[in-house]
């Protein structure tokens, strides 16, 4: 991106706009604005009849371009780039490689605060003569009125709110053509910045005669001269050769201990002045406390082979079993990063993660640790995106996927820990990236290591390491010699045969938590599914509530009483009476985390339980207290879903329960067995961290699984060289390359004409790589019916033409077949996970 300002009056601006269309819009640049623009930064645009987008300049020229007109930038919001170079190159990647629009990967990168939105207005027109209302039917009327009376603009939204009309668009349509009314197009600025009142000395600092009259002016002992003197202290106004100290309003009235209105009535005097400033949110409370951890041997020679591997290859997996001290690993590599003047990017893949590891960090690290993830505001967001921006020193960047979108300046290392981690991968909307391998790819541009580094590598990166593509280096101990845990299997078959299982958990595992409490240890029970019941039942007719926008049974939530669909967020009550036969027969069944808390509440009345799920974890700092509450021994059971299993670091776990492990087994996915043994020996890998020997405690059905035996062998090779066996078998990853293609629409009718029609297309043009179409199982999500198309390539195939080809027939589909593809909605997943 580069600007070119050829001797031509005109001057045009090629703009990224954050919209699911493959192009950037050429904009003429006002002639006040051409020495203020840049690529990089951001501008306002008129987009359409009535919008106004706000867009990224790509690159500058004097060339017109082939149209007949060109809009003009109406707004420029940025004197300097707001994006980096390096950061416009990873968005074409990742635009090219997953198949999708660059304004779409723009607008997951960008903060929402950085956007401003436009929205729309509405207002009574001025020219309408009040003798015309007689046209206008009654609900027209009524809209009508309420912008009068309002005597102001007012949204669509505010609108609908304020006359509780659904339709209210069709009648401003109405009125507009009525010209009754007029709308208009606010900008909606998202970022506020952060400012604080501060103060300071309002007369010459080296002038004895000002300083004299100064204190004069006000009555000795007064609370006035407590501020004066509380000021010059903290300002060091008085000490001469030494630079002035800024004051904020809150500091001085903490030293002074008077009120804000003593300094307001120095204000009044000339004395003082009261002024804001503007400040970044990201702020650091503490201090180092600590040096580095001093590695272990076994740590110690990890560390150097991963150097080693550095130096043939700039990506390596460390696969160390857990609670082999792979962090303390992660942390001189780090510091070996900011040491030579880079940053480091240490990337995890849940938010809970940042909790733990940021002071970890912190404590070593101090000031130089920036954390960022979506449970920060927007504001929040966009300071610390704008810090980055700014500067240039060292400093560590601890997030989730999202953080490979910061304006980085020299990444030197990227951290990926937990690599194998499905929540790497952006499901919807588009982008859909793997934040793993977008790592990988933003370290290359940068010219950075690359460190992968699991307990349970996916299979395609052992098998990469395997392979010599990437560095392998590898951890079989636990740190200080730690044992890893006892695995058991419940045969929950048996365990109800018996009459050793009245509810979700058998008999031995609540006893073995007791135990564990009674030891002053701590517990988890994992179960990946939340709520209280996943399905309610009629027990006369079998009749099953399912969500009216998606093809999925309801979860009750006991908490709101209420059934819940966990694909769109509907609600709906629990039925008392059953909608089809009309009895009183509506029962819940089955167990998520939430009835599981009350039961353990109930049958182990001195645990101290807290719960970890979606549910639990909506505010920002649910995360964190939660954790907190755990780790000091606040609470001696977590009861959890997949958050659990990531990473998270417990002293004093002796135990963990895993429930219904058959649903993770048996799921219609071939990497069902992968993600399962991963799951589950994540979750196991929880207990005994300090050296206790600990109890893992799986609920089956079917004992005699493979998997499971490899779980209870703690045997990740084995697993391996079973698992890799079966994908040679049937050509799945690492042996070929996967793409799903859904295709989407409101009718059923024409979504299986439109897959029809696409995959004839695809079996053409890719022969017996096509399979499908397939109705998943749950085939309707927010009133879309789905379909989905597998097309499995050979490794050795160019993916880059194989693509091409996919948008070569989206066009020609779109354009030979109107009437079949219209309304339908066709994209892409990439390396599925």
């Amino acid at each position: 991106m580069s600007a070119t300002t050829a001797p031509s009056s005109e001057l045009y601006a090629e703009v990224l706009l954050p919209l699911p269309l493959r192009a950037v819009f050429t904009y003429s640049v006002p002639e006040a604005m051409r020495s203020e623009l840049r690529p990089g930064s951001r501008v306002v645009v008129p987009f359409g009849t009535k919008k106004f987008y706000t867009g990224i300049i790509q690159s500058l020229t004097a060339t017109p371009p082939e149209l007949s007109s060109v809009k003009e930038i109406s707004v420029c919001l940025d004197s300097t780039p707001i994006v980096r170079r390096s950061q416009t190159e990873l968005w074409d990647w990742i635009s090219q490689y997953y198949l999708c629009a660059p304004g779409e990967v723009m607008k997951a990168a960008l903060p929402a605060g950085l956007k401003l939105e436009s929205e729309t207005f509405v207002e009574t027109a001025p020219d309408f003569d009040t003798d015309r209302l007689s046209i206008l039917t009654e609900r027209e009327l009524e809209v009508y009125q309420q912008l009068s009376h309002a005597d102001r603009r007012l949204s669509i939204a505010e609108l609908a709110r304020s006359t509780d009309r659904r339709s209210v668009n069709s009648i401003v349509s109405s009125l507009l053509d009525k010209e009754a009314v007029i709308i208009s197009e606010k900008l909606i600025e998202r970022y506020t910045p952060r400012r604080i009142r501060c103060v300071r000395v309002n007369y010459p600092r080296y002038d004895s005669e000002a300083h004299a009259k100064a204190f004069k002016s006000i009555r000795s002992g007064s609370k006035q001269e407590k501020a004066l003197l509380a000021l010059l202290a903290l300002s060091q106004f008085m000490r001469p050769a030494t630079e002035l100290t800024e004051v904020t309003m809150e500091q001085l009235l903490e030293k002074s201990g008077v009120a804000a209105t003593s300094v307001k009535e120095l204000e009044k005097k000339g004395l003082v002045e009261i002024y804001r400033k503007e400040i970044n949110r990201f702020s650091y409370d503490g201090t180092p406390t600590r040096p580095l951890p001093t590695l272990t041997p076994q740590q110690l020679q990890a560390f150097s082979e991963i150097n080693q591997c550095w130096h043939s290859t700039p990506i390596t997996l460390l696969h160390g079993v857990t609670s082999s001290g792979k962090t303390e690993i992660y942390l001189h590599l780090i510091a070996g990063a900011l040491q030579a003047g880079r940053q480091a990017l240490y990337l995890v893949p849940e938010i809970a993660l940042t909790t733990q590891l940021t002071k970890r960090l912190q404590q070593v690290f101090g000031d130089k640790v920036v954390v960022y993830h979506s449970k920060f505001s927007d504001n929040e967001r966009v300071d610390i995106y704008r810090r980055l921006l700014q500067r240039t020193d060292p400093v560590v960047i601890i997030g989730p996927r999202s953080a490979i979108f910061l304006p980085f300046a020299s990444l030197g290392v990227v951290i990926v820990d937990e690599e194998h981690e499905p929540s790497y991968k952006q499901q919807d909307p588009a982008p859909r990236y793997n934040g793993r391998d977008a790592a990988m790819m933003l370290a290359r541009m940068h010219g950075a290591k690359v460190l992968l580094g699991s307990a349970t590598p996916s299979i395609e990166t052992y098998y990469k390491a395997k392979q010599g593509r990437y560095g392998l280096v590898t951890l079989t101990t636990r740190y200080a010699d730690a044992s890893l845990p006892d695995v058991q299997l419940i045969d929950t078959t048996a365990m109800h045969r018996q009459g050793l299982m009245q509810g979700a958990l058998a008999q031995p595992v609540i006893n073995r938590i007791k135990k564990s409490i009674a030891d002053s240890a701590q517990s988890i029970v994992f179960l990946n599914r939340r709520g209280y019941a996943p399905i309610a039942v009629c027990k006369m007719c079998a009749h099953t509530p399912h969500c009216q926008n998606c093809d999925v049974a309801l979860t009750y939530h006991k908490r709101i009483d209420r059934l819940v669909c966990h694909y769109c967020g509907a609600e709906y009550p629990l039925p008392r009476i059953c909608p089809q036969c009309h009895e009183p027969a509506v029962e819940i069944f089955g167990y998520g985390t939430e009835r599981i808390d009350l039961e353990l509440a109930d049958s182990i009345p001195d645990a101290k339980i807290v719960r970890m799920d979606l549910d639990t974890t909506r505010q920002k700092d649910a995360y964190q207290r939660i954790i907190a509450d755990f780790s000091q021994g606040k609470a001696n059971l977590l009861v959890g879903t997949q958050m659990v299993t990531k990473g998270l670091d417990f002293d004093r776990v002796d135990t963990v329960a895993i429930l219904n492990s058959d649903a993770l087994l048996h799921q219609p996915d071939f990497r069902a067995h992968e993600r399962t043994f991963n799951m589950l020996s994540q979750v196991a890998g929880r207990a005994g961290r300090r050296g206790q020997q600990a109890t893992v405690m799986i609920q089956t059905r079917d004992t005699s699984h493979p998997v499971l035996s490899h779980i209870v062998a703690h045997d990740y090779q084995s697993f391996y060289a079973e698992e890799l066996t079966e994908r040679q078998r049937y050509s799945y990853p690492p042996f070929s390359r996967i793409i799903y293609i859904y295709i989407k629409h409101r009718n059923v009718n024409a979504l299986i004409d439109a897959a029809r029609i696409y995959t004839q297309s695809l079996t053409e043009l890719f022969g017996r790589r096509v399979f499908g179409p397939d109705e998943p199982p749950v085939s309707r999500v927010q009133l879309l019916y789905i379909r989905k198309i597998m097309l499995k390539i050979e490794t050795n195939a160019s993916m880059k033409k194989v693509k091409q080809i996919l948008l070569d027939l989206h066009t020609r589909l779109h354009t030979t077949h109107t009437d079949q593809m219209r309304g339908t909605i066709v994209y892409y997943d990439i390396d599925p996970v």
